[in-house]
């Protein structure tokens, strides 16, 4: 019997460690993702659209560590330099439009290490 409960005992523990919630880190698969709304805003400036500042506030919400905001700031740097037509005045008052604090400039030239978080 004694057996028994030891044995039950672990199951316990083992699905409680399961269950707990795991913090994941922010991919820039991610960031891609929620920003992709904001690419025509990008290119030819006007007003973003809402999904845009949304996915904004999505990943700006979701960066809590400073390894998420350094990953989010290096993908948005390589994400620049991959969009056609980006335009560097446009991602940089990116942040303002949506009404939202970025300590970094949102650029190609950006150095993600340098920034103090």
């Amino acid at each position: 019997m004694a057996g028994l409960m030891k044995v039950a005992c672990m199951v316990v523990l083992c699905v409680a460690v399961v269950a707990a919630p795991i913090a994941e880190a922010v991919t820039c698969g991610q960031v891609t993702t929620s920003l992709a709304p904001c690419l025509t805003y990008l290119q030819r400036g006007g007003a973003p659209a809402p999904a845009c500042c949304n996915g904004v506030r999505s990943i700006l919400g979701a960066a809590q560590t400073t390894a998420d905001k350094q990953t989010v700031c290096n993908c948005l740097k390589s994400a620049a330099g991959q969009i056609p037509g980006f335009n560097d005045q446009n991602a940089q008052s990116l942040p303002a439009q949506c009404k939202v604090n970025i300590p970094y400039k949102i650029s190609t030239s950006t150095n993600c290490a340098s920034i103090k978080f």
